[in-house]
């Protein structure tokens, strides 16, 4: 005995003492560690260049930049009158390519076309692949496809960066490297949103070829012949409610 404690009453305490140092252990190891076990969200601030801009985004904003005023202490990127990219800039007197005649839209349709995994798209090559596809460089500082021989009409569709603000700094070209671009049409537009997705599609597959790219859905699938048919049906479906409102393509 042990101050008076018998041999049986030390015994209870050292297994009273054993269960609690278990409870102890098997509530500490089942707690999750940080990181593990679950999705983090990643926090995202404008000073993040991986973080998106959405289309909404690069939309609202070619209407509140006709004439930008930068803040101070910030150096707005100049636009381009021209689609020649070396082109110097030369200020808002004449409207860019690319420059919607209204700012009213009710539909959104893109795709991504994205660099293969480990690899990145680079600025100087974008733009190679996006004059032989037929684009011009313009409002907003990003790629349109326009209306032959009426650019008064607004962009086809229109080609942005996936890096955030979206736009193309053509002065700094050749350091960008991106994960991708977002080629979106914006409804309505200037001709029938069937016909709009018809010349999207190629153009998006071409630059593809160029660039050793791939393509994705808004989903960030892969741009398979099933979901290329949905799209069209989409489409189709837009013009036909269109058609029984009376209103024609660019109206």
């Amino acid at each position: 005995m042990i101050d008076g404690l018998s041999d049986t009453t030390l015994l209870r305490i050292g297994i009273g003492l054993a269960f609690v140092v278990l409870v102890l252990v098997i509530y500490f190891s089942s707690r999750s560690k940080p990181g593990q076990g679950k999705r983090v969200a990643v926090a995202r601030t404008d000073g993040d260049p991986r973080v998106e801009p959405t289309l909404r985004e690069i939309i609202e904003a070619e209407h509140q930049q006709q004439a930008p005023t930068p803040a101070a202490g910030h150096h707005a990127v100049e636009p381009v009158a021209t689609h020649q990219p070396s082109a110097p800039a030369t200020g808002n007197a004449v409207a860019q390519p690319g420059a919607r005649p209204v700012a009213d839209f009710d539909k959104i349709v893109s795709i991504f076309l994205v660099a293969r995994a480990g690899h990145a798209l680079s600025g100087a090559d974008l733009v190679v692949a996006a004059e032989k596809a037929g684009l011009v460089y313009g409002h907003m500082n990003i790629f349109h496809r326009m209306v032959d021989n009426h650019p008064e009409l607004g962009p086809i569709f229109s080609v942005a960066n996936l890096v955030k603000p979206g736009y193309f700094d053509l002065r700094a070209i050749k350091e960008l490297q991106t994960p991708g671009v977002n080629f979106f049409i914006t409804l309505p537009g200037p001709i029938s949103a069937l016909d709009a997705w018809d010349t999207l599609l190629p153009t998006a597959q071409r630059m593809a070829e160029l660039l050793d790219a791939v393509l994705l859905d808004e989903e960030r699938n892969a741009l398979g012949r099933q979901r290329i048919a949905n799209i069209r049906d989409e489409m189709r479906a837009y013009d036909r409610a269109r058609e029984k409102m009376n209103i024609r393509p660019g109206r």
